[in-house]
């Protein structure tokens, strides 16, 4: 079998309040590999989105070790995290995060600005990638002229713009409504069918189905797994 595009082993993430040691994580282990669709579900406070911070490259964890395409990532310093979240991972938040003062055009060339990408190349990939989502008409608005769902579209577009090995979903149908946060579903798992692997936190059970695997945190620790046959929300 290749190795994990990611791998935790024995992961800890210890928050120190005060006098008191909060364990966001508890000797996470886990393995995702290339073109799989992963849910990490559980309610607040169950370490999901901690986790998300360790594979993302956000954060580095108290104890333990990370692999991202085999590379340990556990004790590197920020600009070096940095640096491989602009290559290797793409972020799609509920929030969609776009800049209000940049067009949609404008929004999914920024990251691969920060990858020294020519203008003349940036330019073109945003444009073919808003095109396959359906924006090609949008391309000069700003995010206040689009509706929740081509932001989030406009989203997984700037995702995508650097070819990063994973995309990193937090949440990603959190402010929209059933109809659109179904096509937002369908890109994802439209995605993880093309190689993409694609790694989705979420509290919603339904949601979690739409993945090939399911893993169920609480108190920061992996409490069951659940392989899906991919289902249509």
């Amino acid at each position: 079998m290749k190795k994990p595009i990611i791998e935790l082993k024995d992961v800890w993430k210890t928050y120190k309040i005060g006098d008191t040691q909060v364990h966001a994580l508890r000797g996470i282990n886990l393995s995702v590999h290339k073109g799989e669709f992963l849910a990490i579900l559980g309610p607040s406070g169950s370490g999901k989105s901690t986790a998300m911070n360790m594979v993302g490259c956000l954060d580095v964890p108290t104890k333990g070790t990370i692999y991202l395409d085999g590379h340990d990532i556990s004790k590197l310093s920020e600009s070096e995290l940095a640096q491989i979240r602009g290559q290797k991972i793409g972020f799609i938040f509920q929030s969609f995060n776009l800049i209000d003062t940049l067009t949609a055009l404008e929004n999914v060339m920024l990251p691969m600005m920060f990858q020294s990408i020519p203008e003349h190349e940036r330019k073109k990939r945003a444009e073919k990638l808003l095109a396959q989502f359906g924006l090609q008409e949008r391309l000069h608005h700003r995010p206040t002229e689009l509706s929740g769902g081509q932001q989030q579209r406009v989203a997984i577009a700037r995702s995508l713009a650097t070819d990063p090995l994973v995309i990193l979903a937090d949440e990603p149908t959190g402010n929209l409504d059933s109809k659109t946060g179904k096509e937002v579903m369908d890109f994802l798992k439209q995605l993880s069918k093309t190689g993409k692997t694609v790694v989705m936190v979420t509290h919603d059970l339904n949601l979690s189905k739409v993945a090939g695997r399911a893993e169920f945190l609480k108190d920061g620790q992996i409490l069951s797994t659940k392989k899906n046959k991919r289902g249509k929300l």
